[in-house]
């Protein structure tokens, strides 16, 4: 299985969703991530992280809230965005880096 960091350093975009379980607003995001995951299926990868299983990811990153959602491409943070997001507002992210 791949790691975060290989995964991170692909040509194609990844979406990094930073969650908890115990976070509501990461609750009523799942839905949207599951159908960005598939709107960009081949073009751009997404990847979820539980940040109470992944603490040294979240701390590397700065994560002080949840959700957060990042946009990596090549190893580079190219967006961050903490809170909840509207579906087209994160697909406009996304098609920027494509």
């Amino acid at each position: 299985m791949e790691n975060f960091n290989q995964v991170i350093n692909s040509d194609q975009p990844v979406v990094v969703d930073f969650y908890a379980d115990w976070c509501g607003p990461c609750q009523t995001m799942t839905p949207i991530v599951k159908s960005i995951a598939e709107k960009f299926k081949g073009k751009a990868r997404v990847l979820k992280i539980n940040i109470d299983k992944n603490q040294a990811a979240a701390q590397h990153y700065g994560v002080r809230s949840v959700p957060t959602f990042m946009i990596f491409k090549k190893g580079e943070q190219k967006w961050r965005h903490a809170g909840t997001i509207d579906v087209r507002s994160l697909e406009r992210q996304i098609e920027n880096f494509l």
